[in-house]
This record gives structure tokens, C-alpha cells and sequence, in this order.
């Protein structure tokens, strides 16, 4: 039987649109490998060849069931090619920051196509002192940036000899169903949800208290949601009518200063990063000449995984979201930070943060034709709910290897909402903390100045240690 897609999952194809591509991705920096044998395009094509076993939702298309009876589901490419997937690209050498950045920027401007699985990977020669590059783009539909950050995390190990291989590759790809099938198969899984409730309502009190107990819980998530609607975001230029292409700006800071900063004076090291963006926000709305009062703030919206434990290692999303209204007004780096961590924590304590999960159960009883219009209501109330979008992935405190080649950096791609001109992206990884801001590129032209303003935000926060 073919996996159907969630009602999450397929909301973000029903978001997309040209200006709105839905796929997340990352860019990693390697050193050269310490071995007698490169790292060019073959050894990658080999790479990700024996690797994609292991994944089967990377050799899968979507497919649309007629009439839109149900969501679609996952099947067999029957004409899966890796030389679509694995791409080759180069800089003049020695290839600069500037220029690795230009070129991540129009990769992650154009839309994955459907008509294939939904992933490509580039390799990117000509860096300077014989580093490479590798650009990912995997569609949010897949993956939702905690389960994996995208393909790239298949070809990547622990150590400088990669790991054994899976027995050798057999695959060859199943009969893609009939229209027919698809329709049969929709039929029946509607038909097993209205049956499940008639159940649920003959079969006795405590059933029933159960089932009212799950209509409260999302009926309070819904109004949790809706409180935060009828107080609109703050008017601010991280709002804008966007187009096709983007920029692309990278900040790299150190772990141990966002540790120094929390040790001394408490909270999470999630709340300072919201503490150092507030300040790099503030700088940059300065830069910019924006009106900036003690009591101008900037909210944003914070993703969250809501995965239990074995449910760690499966692709999909499940993820909620909280809104943080960062202090951009306050100009002491120290106050920031306090403010932010009592709003985080009064979020926590407060339990408002699922009311996006409800809004997503509720989508889910909904017929794909509703939730299709759902979705798109949604894209067109982001202005309203939220100004920003920050999340945070934890990487692995360790090296990690491509055949070989350590990576030394990595920076993570988040897709754009509809007039939403940046999203900050950050993974911590080996020691280091990277910033990934993917913008819109006429609304964003300043993007790198708002990358060094990350920067020195830190740095203000880690003069308050010392």
C-alpha cells in the first residue's frame, strides 16, 4: 500500500507557489579530503547511489489522487535518475564567500520539480585553499529540519572512514498504481474515519468523555491561536510583497559564547540566540534609518518539534510553533536577554504553544479541497500573526565526514511565507553556531549587513561575561 501524506505534510505543497518554494536545505563547507583519492562529482554520484537505500522516500514521487478524493501519496519513480539529483557547479577559483553565497541564493530561487522526487544535491568546486561545497534542497513535505536537515545527512559519517555500506542495492521500483486504484484507495480510507467515529460515539460513556476531552483541547489551542491573531504583528520591512528570486547571507559564530552568556546569567541557549537576533534586528533597523522606540519589538514565530522519542528517526513533519515578540526597542544587550527568557518561559508555562497543533488536527478532518484553501488562508494571514521566522536545529557536537572530507561549516536553507522577507536559520554544529538567512532579494538587498549585525550582537552579549 502507498504511504498517503498528512495533512501537514501536504499543506506545504498546497502553500507553494513560484514565489514561495517550499523546500528546506543547507549549505556545508569541507575541508579537502586527507586522502589519496578526491572528492569530485563521481565520488559524490557514488556516494549518495549507495547511500539512498536506506531512505526509499528519496527514489518516491508524488501522486495526485483523482478529484482530489483524499490527500496524495508517495510511489515509486519508475524513472528515477541520480544524474537529475546530483548536480555540478563551480566558482572561478579561488572561489570567494560573496560568490558562494550569489549562487546558493538562485539555487534555492527555483522550485524542485513534482514530476520527480523531491530533492536535488550540488557539488561546488573552486573554493578557496581547495575547500568544496555541497547545497541541499529537500522539500518540506518530507522532512521537517529535526528528523533530518535534508539529503545531505545521508552521505555524511562520524568519522574519516565512512561507514559499511547496506548489502548491495537491488531496488527496482513497484507498478505505479492506476488512477482507478488511487480513487478505490481514497475511498476506503474515507470511509474508515466516519466509521471510527459512529464507534466511538455507540460505544459507552467513557469513549465519549474521551472524545470531548480531545474536541476541548483543540478547541482551546484554536482560541490560543486566535488571541494571537487579534493582536496583530507590529508594522515592520521584514514584511513585504516578495518575489522569485533570493539572497543568501551566512553568519558563523562559537557555542561556548552563547554557553558563557546563559551560565552566567540563566535562561536557555535558545533564548540568548532570540536575544542576539532582537540585537542584530535592532542594529539593522538603525542601519536602515526605521523608526526604533524603547517600545518597538519585532515578534517572532519559533518552531518547535513536537516528536517523541521513536518517533525521532522518521521523516515527516510534526512540529508547532510559539510567538516570541523580541525587544528590538530595549538597547541594553543584558535586558534583551532577560525579557526574552521570561517570555519564553511563560510560553512554556502557559501552553499556548499548541495552538498550531490544533489548527493542524483540525485540518486534517477536512476533505484536501478545504484544507487546500486552509492552507492558503493561512499564507495570507502570516503578516498578520508574526514578522519573522527563527528556528533552531542542534547539530551534532562532533566532525562529520563526506568520504573523507570534514565538514567545516554548515548553514541552513528555511523557505519563505508569503511576504515574509527573511528567515533566520541556525544549526549548532561541531562548536560553532551558523546563521543561514534566506531573503527575499529585492527586499532584502542589505541582507549581509543584517548577517554582520548577528555578530555583533553576540559580541555584546559576551562583553556583559567578561
Amino acid at each position: 500500500m502507498s504511504d498517503r501524506l498528512t495533512a501537514l505534510d501536504v499543506s506545504f505543497l498546497y502553500l507553494e507557489t513560484p514565489a514561495t518554494p517550499m523546500h528546506i536545505g543547507g549549505v556545508a563547507i569541507f575541508n579537502p579530503p586527507q586522502t589519496d583519492e578526491p572528492f569530485d562529482y563521481d565520488a559524490l554520484c557514488d556516494l549518495v547511489s549507495r547511500r539512498i537505500a536506506a531512505v526509499p522516500r528519496y527514489r518516491q514521487v508524488v501522486r495526485w489522487v483523482p478529484g482530489h478524493l483524499a490527500n496524495p501519496v508517495w510511489v515509486d519513480d519508475e524513472d528515477y535518475d541520480i544524474s537529475y539529483h546530483v548536480r555540478r557547479s563551480a566558482l572561478p577559483r579561488p572561489g570567494s564567500a560573496d560568490q558562494l553565497r550569489e549562487l546558493v541564493g538562485r539555487v534555492q530561487s527555483r522550485q524542485l520539480d513534482r514530476n520527480r522526487p523531491l530533492w536535488e544535491i550540488y557539488l561546488v568546486e573552486g573554493l578557496a585553499d581547495g575547500q568544496f561545497a555541497i547545497i541541499t534542497k529537500t522539500h518540506h513535505a518530507m522532512v521537517d529540519g529535526v528528523s533530518a536537515i535534508d539529503v545531505g545527512a545521508l552521505i555524511l559519517d562520524d568519522t574519516p572512514t565512512p561507514r559499511p555500506d547496506l548489502p548491495s542495492d537491488t531496488w527496482t521500483p513497484g507498478p505505479s498504481p492506476s488512477g482507478l486504484s488511487l480513487v478505490a484507495g481514497a475511498l476506503a480510507d474515507n470511509l474508515r474515519r466516519p466509521s471510527q467515529v459512529v464507534d466511538t460515539l455507540r460505544s459507552g460513556l467513557t469513549d465519549a468523555r474521551t472524545t470531548a476531552e480531545r474536541a476541548l483541547g483543540t478547541a482551546a489551542g484554536v482560541l490560543a491561536t486566535v488571541r494571537t491573531s487579534l493582536r496583530p504583528a507590529p508594522s515592520s520591512p521584514l514584511n513585504a510583497q516578495i518575489g522569485e528570486q533570493r539572497r543568501y547571507g551566512m553568519a558563523a559564530t562559537a557555542l561556548d559564547d552563547y554557553k558563557r552568556v546563559r551560565k552566567t546569567h540563566g535562561g536557555t541557549v535558545n533564548d540568548v540566540v532570540l536575544a542576539t537576533v532582537a540585537g542584530a534586528l535592532r542594529t539593522w533597523l538603525l542601519t536602515r534609518g526605521e523608526s526604533v522606540t524603547p517600545a518597538t519589538t519585532v515578534r517572532a514565530m519559533v518552531p518547535v518539534s513536537v516528536r517523541t522519542g521513536e518517533e525521532a528517526t522518521t521523516l515527516g513533519n510534526r512540529v508547532s510553533a510559539i510567538f516570541v515578540d523580541l525587544p528590538v526597542g530595549e538597547p541594553s544587550p543584558l535586558m534583551r536577554l532577560h525579557r526574552v527568557s521570561y517570555a519564553m518561559k511563560a510560553h512554556k508555562d502557559s501552553g499556548q504553544s499548541v495552538g498550531a497543533d490544533a489548527l493542524i488536527s483540525l485540518s486534517g478532518f477536512a476533505p484536501p479541497t478545504i484544507h487546500a484553501a486552509a492552507a492558503r488562508l493561512a499564507a495570507r494571514m502570516t503578516r498578520r500573526l508574526f514578522n519573522v521566522v527563527v528556528t533552531n536545529v542542534p547539530g551534532p557536537q562532533f566532525a562529520l565526514y563526506a568520504a573523507g572530507a570534514q565538514m567545516s561549516e554548515c548553514y541552513p536553507v528555511v523557505p519563505l511565507a508569503k511576504e515574509q522577507a527573511v528567515t533566520v536559520g541556525l544549526t549548532s554544529y561541531n562548536g560553532g553556531v551558523y546563521y543561514g538567512l534566506n531573503a527575499d532579494r529585492d527586499a532584502m538587498p542589505d541582507v549581509d549587513v543584517l548577517a554582520l549585525c548577528i555578530e555583533e550582537a553576540l559580541g555584546e552579549l559576551v562583553e556583559t561575561v567578561r
